[in-house]
């Protein structure tokens, strides 16, 4: 058994290396390439040359921020995903796929026909009541009897929550002639990242991880079962509870910085979990390392494969997510 928990530690600590290698490597080459290609070495000098030369300030101004912002993103969306899987004991759920961030989207959708707070808090104040509310749907049927709640029915309710929620939004779009503003939140991107972003998401999403990291022997222990948890004296839905308090800032600064980039929650930790196993000691911090290099190289793609026009990071992980959505929906039991 020691010698299993050993190597499982290992080959986490060996993912970890290596998912930051990797988007290291994705960051570099979103600093070079773009509509316009840089050389290595300007790249590298405007780190620290402070003339106003526009490839210094594109480096550090444009593409530096939008790389981070991706990768923390990232690896928020990961970690959230794989605490959602944790204590609802579903392996579809993911806070897209349950409505939380199409929530979030809805709300500064709303905010931005309704109220002059513009920028970066004022994105992030109206997620976060919209994450708050559709949060707290999930929460509820989360906290019902395992015997009344079946875990597709769950998803199947958020999936039409997310839905409805989407389809406001693009209505109140058309309507307010505002969907050229609004497609952005919609589909999901970096294009508006900026310094402002980078300290927002990395502040909630670094407290975020660091505290999920400290909870995962409790999701553990509700992933067993509540009947079990109990047993172990747990409190499952304090644990429950304290995992949504969690949940709902990380999606919320998610969605201010990127829109509503969707699977990524469901992707990543099921791969981290084939790789490292079922301990959520390991799981939490290899989804943040992974959701880190999918979103990373996924809007290296968006920038990419239309230059000079940008596609939807969205556009990307749901043409990864959705086959791997409905792979795992069919082995759920849908009564």
């Amino acid at each position: 058994m020691n010698k299993l928990i050993t190597g499982k530690k290992a080959v986490s600590s060996l993912l970890l290396v290596f998912s930051l290698l990797l988007t290291i490597t994705g960051i570099l080459i979103a600093l070079v390439a773009g509509a316009k290609n840089l050389e290595l070495a300007t790249v590298l000098k405007s780190f620290y040359a402070y003339e106003e030369e526009l490839d210094f300030q594109l480096v550090r101004d444009v593409r530096l921020p939008r790389a981070l912002c991706a990768a923390l993103v990232g690896a928020v969306l990961g970690v959230t995903g794989a605490i959602m899987q944790g204590v609802t004991r579903n392996p579809i759920s993911e806070p897209s796929i349950m409505g939380i961030t199409q929530g979030a989207t809805l709300a500064i959708a709303i905010s931005y026909i309704s109220s002059p707070v513009r920028g970066i808090l004022g994105n992030m104040g109206a997620a976060f009541m919209g994450a708050f509310l559709s949060g707290s749907f999930v929460l509820f049927f989360s906290l019902q009897k395992t015997r009344k709640l079946n875990p597709s029915r769950l998803v199947l309710a958020g999936t039409a929550l997310s839905t409805f929620f989407i389809s406001l939004a693009s209505a109140i779009g058309l309507l307010t002639n505002m969907s050229q503003n609004l497609v952005f939140w919609i589909s999901g991107g970096f294009r508006t990242a900026s310094w402002s972003g980078v300290c927002l998401i990395g502040s909630i999403g670094i407290l975020g991880i660091f505290f999920s990291i400290l909870i995962a022997p409790k999701i553990n222990t509700v992933n067993l079962g509540d009947d079990v948890a109990i047993g172990l004296g747990v409190n499952p839905t304090k644990v429950k509870v304290i995992c949504f308090i969690l949940l709902i800032p990380m999606c919320a600064a998610a969605v201010a910085v990127a829109g509503n980039v969707s699977f990524v929650g469901l992707i990543i930790p099921q791969i981290a979990q084939k790789l490292v196993g079922q301990d959520y000691k390991h799981t939490i911090p290899c989804s943040a390392g992974l959701g880190a290099v999918l979103l990373t190289y996924s809007d290296l793609g968006a920038r990419m494969i239309n230059v000079p026009y940008e596609t939807p990071v969205g556009l990307f992980t749901a043409f990864i997510g959705v086959p791997f959505f409905l792979v795992l929906l069919r082995k759920e039991k849908v009564s």
